[in-house]
Order: C-alpha cells, then sequence, then structure tokens
C-alpha cells in the first residue's frame, strides 16, 4: 500500500490486518520501489495513492510494476475533486479505483475482489465514484 498521509496508511493497513491481511506499506511512490525490489515475490495487490509527494505518481508506479508483473492487480485511491484529477480521470476508466474517503467494508470488498480477478464491481465507474464524493 503506497500512501502519503501517514493518518490514512495506518487506517487502511490496521483494516487489511485486522481481517488477515499482511500488509507492506509505503509513504512515497520512490519508497514503494525500494520496498518492491526486497519483497516482490510476497506482493499480490498493488493499493496506491494516485498524487503523492515524491514526484513519481499512482499511476507511474503502477505503471512501472505492471511492467514487471503484467497480472498485478491494482487499485487506485484518490481524494481529488473531478476537476483536479483530469486527464487522469478519463485514463481510469475501467480501472479499480476508490475515492476517499472510503468505508472499510468497501475497501475490503474491492482488496478481495481485486485479489480473485474480479477488480471492478458491476456498474462501477471511477468517474461515477469521483462524482459521488464531489456531491458529499
Amino acid at each position: 500500500m503506497v500512501e502519503d498521509e501517514e493518518a490514512v496508511r495506518g487506517f487502511v493497513a490496521g483494516v487489511l490486518e485486522s481481517y488477515g491481511y499482511k500488509v507492506i506499506s509505503a509513504n512515497t511512490g520512490k519508497e514503494a520501489l525500494a520496498l518492491w525490489a526486497e519483497a516482490k515475490e510476497r506482493i499480490h495487490l498493488l493499493l496506491t495513492d494516485m498524487v503523492m509527494p515524491d514526484g513519481l505518481t499512482g499511476r507511474q508506479l503502477a505503471e512501472h510494476l505492471s511492467a514487471k508483473v503484467p497480472a498485478l492487480p491494482v487499485i487506485y485511491t484518490s481524494g481529488y475533486s473531478p476537476g483536479a484529477a483530469g486527464k487522469d480521470l478519463a485514463w481510469l476508466e475501467g480501472r479499480d479505483f476508490l475515492a476517499k474517503p472510503y468505508e472499510p467494508a468497501t475497501l475490503l470488498q474491492r482488496v478481495r475482489a481485486s485479489l480473485d480477478g474480479q477488480p471492478m464491481l458491476p456498474g462501477a465507474s471511477p468517474a461515477a465514484d469521483f462524482h459521488a464524493v464531489a456531491r458529499q
């Protein structure tokens, strides 16, 4: 899991670990790459924030890791509004996405579905997720 906000990182790790998942967490994309080099055989899913502070976005990180392991499931997250997402909103179509804030049950459902090879829930759309959060 890659998340630059410490509170969110701790929350997500706590939820996943309480349901038996092993979590390797990183603060930045560059830190995630270093952890990947050490533990790639134990990593079965990438859960990454879209925007991170070190210049390596979640999209770039996922593309880098997917080049090494094409079947690696990826779940993208973001708390940004649709306007701030810009061109990445269109790029996210067909990819698994969780708009922040999300409920623990939603996180757990997406993680399980992604690990089982069913990343997008029927009718799910990153654009719809973004717009639903923007209306809240």
